[in-house]
């Protein structure tokens, strides 16, 4: 009896320090004077301006064309170039190599390395994007696969959870912020991602320069963590926890 007593003392414990946990913290987001944080329904998409805005950084995708030219060495200048669909650059001497979320400069760079493995001496490589075949999106925190991905059409941000490989473990699904530049003003929304696959809200869409957030949930760590150390709890109850905890 004493050691069931304990057990159902532990047990109280976990469930005290995790319901704990859950309140303790809701999503707060803002705190930049630049930046205005809007209600989710109320973030407006950009317009052509924003999205090919001045002074941005230029990123290499599938299908763009470069151009390509070797201070010189007149059979490599000149050249115009497509990244393939899977976002990889073909160049003679070079071969073949991923050039897919790197800028121009960094692709030239990385040509340069390739050449010169190749024997050439010294070579200075200039590389241009001519033709974007498309913008991209990024997607940072707990999800799985985090980096700067390509626009497709009708993009929308649990399609954008999917191409970034979805969430961690520890992922805060009512903590997913996106942040977007709107004629030079810096704006971003809070959605909450259960309420849109159970349809509460629309999907919102997700445009070129968008930044998707995707938050941490430490009330799961905790319960990972405590799992980790006590005995054995009833499955029932465990299952309770993890979906209190999400």
């Amino acid at each position: 009896m004493p050691r069931k007593s304990a057990k159902l003392r532990l047990i109280a414990l976990v469930l005290a320090t995790l319901v704990s946990a859950c309140a303790a913290r809701p999503a707060r987001l803002g705190g930049d004077p630049a930046l205005r944080v809007l209600p989710s329904s109320e973030l407006p998409a950009p317009d052509g301006a924003d999205i090919s805005a001045p002074g941005q950084t230029t990123f290499v995708g599938p299908n763009d064309k470069l151009v390509i030219d070797v201070y010189g060495m007149p059979d490599f200048s000149g050249r115009e170039v497509q990244v393939d669909s899977e976002g990889q650059l073909a160049f003679p001497a070079a071969g073949r190599f991923e050039v897919f979320g790197k800028t121009p400069t960094e692709v030239g760079d990385l040509l340069a390395a390739r050449l010169r493995a190749a024997y050439m001496r010294d070579p200075q490589v200039t590389v241009t994007l001519k033709e974007s075949a498309g913008h991209t999106f990024t997607v940072e925190g707990q999800v799985t696969k985090p980096g700067i991905f390509p626009v497709p059409n009708h993009l929308s941000l649990l399609r954008a959870m999917a191409v970034s490989g979805g969430l961690t473990e520890y992922a805060r699904v009512d903590d997913i912020v996106v942040f977007r530049t709107v004629r030079g003003q810096r704006l971003a929304a809070l959605y909450n991602l259960r309420a849109i696959r159970e349809g509460a809200y629309p999907d919102p869409a997700i445009y070129a320069n968008d930044v998707v957030v995707v938050g941490d949930s430490s009330s799961r760590r905790l319960f990972k963590d405590v799992l980790q150390v006590a005995p054995l709890l009833m499955t029932p109850l465990v299952i309770a926890i993890d979906r209190l905890t999400n």
